[in-house]
């Protein structure tokens, strides 16, 4: 740790420590709190919200503002959608490919409708359309990367001076706002039609909230360390070779590709070192996978230094409280119907409330906090993480300069 100029560094070390103690309080709290857990909202959402405004406490009274170094949180999310990859097998793919195919049409569709929600809204407010960009794809769907990538040349271009300000004001709120919004909405769902699991299966990631106990061998998490190593090992090789083509994606992406590829490839009797089946669908992988997503949504809630947004509240919650009211519309009215009226719709309607406003991993945390409760859709699970780790960033990326010259 080093103190310059009102700022407290937090080394790489010391940051992940505190989102695992983060991550503990928002589980503890989320079992003390019926009303955290009846409405499945996730254990590091609780922990990390309540850090971040203890920071913003500690700001006001001190003066001092803590930095994080965030490096080691990135590769979490390496390691949590590598599991999801090693869970995944062709049969699930097979069966949702018609559902990821309707579901990404939603999602085109919805895009669009943020954009023009957006710019409405400023325009509301006598603000440029390329604000109401700002407080649409770009920084919800798109999330801070997109907002950082494209605030510098809409300053530019557009003479919006603030417009890094706002657009990582509305990912941050926007961020807040998914994380508390899909398990609500599921919640809803699945008692307003009564809806349950076809099968009791083993959850994707984590544990039943009704079944703490759960008996994994030191062999059993050794495998499935060695198992997740060898995915992200092959998923780096296949990311470089996409570079050398001219793609670039997320590492994250081709991990849990690499992942698909040797859980449906490789055969199940096939000889191991460790001498063990692979270990798709273990609860060793729902446990790396709990707490690799917690541990890195934890962080990034941690870390939002909320008093710099304070300036900034008025327009942009108009923009975002209309986006909510959208999303909500959107999933009731056109993706729970669409994707059937059951138990996996109502969990990926979960998922899409945190694709609508936040970022992936905020929808995998929110079907994640659903699942624990409810029970196991490893349908929802293999589709929302391929449509919004995979194709939105490129839809996006065609849409956000398209708007800003139309409009």
């Amino acid at each position: 740790m080093e103190l310059t100029d009102g700022i407290l560094h937090i080394k790489s070390f010391l940051a992940i420590t505190t989102g695992i103690i983060v991550l503990f309080i928002g589980k503890r709290l989320n079992e003390k709190v019926a009303f955290l857990q009846n409405f499945s909202i996730p254990e590091p959402v609780t922990g990390g919200l309540l850090f971040s405004v203890l920071l913003w406490i500690m700001y006001a009274v001190f003066g001092v503002a803590i930095e994080y170094d965030l490096a080691a949180r990135d590769f979490l999310l390496v390691y949590f959608f590598t599991t999801i990859g090693i869970n995944a097998n062709f049969k699930d793919l097979i069966s949702g490919g018609k559902p990821l195919v309707i579901l990404l049409v939603i999602t085109i569709v919805y895009m669009v409708l943020q954009n023009l929600t957006g710019i409405t809204v400023a325009s509301l407010f006598g603000q440029p359309a390329q604000v109401g960009m700002l407080g649409g794809t770009i920084s919800l769907i798109g999330g801070h990367g997109t907002a950082i990538a494209w605030a510098p040349r809409i300053a530019e271009d557009y003479a919006i001076v603030n417009a890094m300000e706002i657009g990582i004001a509305c990912a941050t709120f926007g961020l807040i706002l998914a994380s508390i919004m899909g398990g609500p909405i599921a919640k809803f769902l699945i008692k307003r039609y009564n809806l349950k699991p076809t099968t009791q299966e083993t959850l994707d990631v984590g544990v039943s909230n009704e079944h703490h106990a759960v008996n994994i061998g030191y062999l059993d998490f050794l495998d499935a360390i060695l198992a997740i190593h060898v995915c992200i090992i092959i998923g780096m090789f296949i990311n470089q070779g996409l570079v050398g083509l001219g793609l670039q994606l997320p590492l994250f992406v081709t991990c849990l590709f690499a992942g698909i590829l040797i859980t449906n490839t490789i055969p199940k009797n096939l000889p191991r070192w460790s001498g063990m089946p692979w270990p798709s669908r273990k609860p060793t992988i729902a446990l790396v996978a709990d707490l690799s997503l917690g541990t890195f949504l934890a962080m990034s809630l941690m870390s939002m230094q909320l008093w710099t947004l304070v300036d900034l509240a008025g327009p942009i919650m108009g923009i975002l409280v209309m986006q909510v009211i959208v999303a909500i519309a959107i999933n009731f009215f056109v993706v729970f119907p669409a994707m059937g009226r059951n138990y996996d719709a109502a969990v990926v309607c979960a998922g899409f409330g945190g694709i609508s406003l936040g970022s992936t991993p905020t929808a995998m945390a929110n079907m994640s906090a659903v699942s624990k409760q409810y029970g196991a859709s490893h349908l929802a699970f293999i589709i929302v993480p391929l449509v919004c780790a995979f194709f939105i960033d490129f839809v996006n990326a065609i849409f956000i300069p398209l708007f800003l010259k139309t409009f």
